[in-house]
C-alpha cells in the first residue's frame, strides 16, 4: 500500500503520513508534483491512502475514495438534540452513563449515535476487524468538526480498537458493559452504491457466529441487539427477537 500526501506537504503533515504508513505496513511515497494515478502505475500498487489535515482518503481499484465522514449519523444526533426518538436508542435500552460496544463499526455510525446518547458520563467502544477501515475511522472521529461542540465530543469519547470481536467479547469479564451491538448489514447492502464499494472491499464479511452471540450475553448487563435486513432468517438462527421493523430491523436479546 502507498502512503503519500497532498501536494505541498507540511512537515507535520509528512511526518503524520510517515507515521500511519508504518502503523499499517505501507510504503510512504512523497508526493512532489505527481498525480495519484501515476503512483499507483509506477510503483504498481492500486491500494493508496492519502493522508490530508482533512483526515485520511483510501482508494483501492478507483477513483472513489473511502474516507470518514458521519453522514446520516449526523441527522440522526441532530435529532436526538431536539428531543426525538431514535429506533436504536429505544430498542436497545440506551441510557446517559451507558457502556455500549459497537462489535462491527464500519464508518462509525451507529457509534456516533450511541456516544451522543451515553453522554460524557458514558463511554462507546467500537471494534473493527479491518486494519485500513480501524485506521480511516479512528482518524476522522479524532480530526472531524461538526457546527456543534457536543457532538464532535461525542466523536471523541469513541475508542475505537482494531480488533475481531470474537477474540475481544471473549476476554471481558461477565456482565462488564451495558449494551452490546452487532451490525453485520452493510455486508449484503440494501441497495447499490458506488460511493460504497471501497468500503464493501474491505469489509469482513464473516456472518455472525452463535459463539460470539453466547459472549455477549455472557458480557452484557442490559441488551444484546442486532441489525439486519427486515426479512433475515439471522434472528432466528441467532435467537433474537425481533423488534422495530421497517427496510432494516432490530432484534434483541435481554440477558439474565
Amino acid at each position: 500500500m502507498i502512503v503519500t500526501t497532498p501536494h505541498k506537504p507540511t512537515p507535520d503533515l509528512i511526518a503524520y503520513a510517515n507515521r500511519i504508513s508504518e502503523e499499517l505496513g505501507g510504503r510512504y511515497v512523497p508526493r512532489k508534483q505527481d498525480s495519484l494515478t501515476l503512483l499507483r502505475q509506477r510503483y504498481n500498487d492500486d491500494q493508496l491512502l492519502v493522508a490530508d489535515d482533512q483526515g485520511l482518503r483510501y482508494y483501492e481499484d478507483s477513483d472513489t475514495p473511502l474516507y470518514f465522514h458521519p453522514s446520516m449519523a449526523y441527522v440522526r444526533v441532530k435529532r436526538l438534540r431536539k428531543g426525538e426518538r431514535d429506533p436504536l436508542i429505544d430498542v436497545s435500552g440506551c441510557e446517559p452513563g451507558d457502556a455500549v460496544v459497537d462489535c462491527t463499526a464500519g464508518l462509525g455510525s451507529d457509534s456516533i449515535v450511541f456516544s451522543y446518547a451515553v453522554g460524557a458520563a458514558g463511554h462507546v467502544t467500537a471494534l473493527e476487524s479491518q486494519g485500513i477501515l480501524s485506521t480511516v475511522v479512528r482518524e476522522g472521529l479524532q480530526t472531524y468538526q461538526t457546527n456543534h461542540l457536543d457532538v464532535n465530543e461525542a466523536f471523541r469519547r469513541i475508542t475505537l480498537q482494531n480488533i475481531d470481536h470474537k477474540s475481544w467479547l471473549s476476554s471481558q469479564p461477565d456482565k462488564s458493559v451495558d449494551i452490546i451491538y452487532f451490525d453485520p448489514m452493510f455486508r449484503q447492502p440494501l441497495h447499490d452504491s458506488s460511493s460504497m464499494q471501497p468500503l464493501r472491499g474491505l469489509a469482513n464479511r464473516e456472518p455472525l457466529d452463535k459463539e460470539s452471540v453466547e459472549h455477549a450475553i455472557r458480557v452484557a448487563r442490559k441488551s444484546v441487539v442486532l441489525k439486519e435486513h427486515r426479512d433475515s432468517s439471522e434472528f432466528d438462527r441467532l435467537g433474537f427477537e425481533r423488534k422495530h421493523v421497517n427496510k432494516i430491523a432490530y432484534g434483541v436479546i435481554i440477558p439474565t
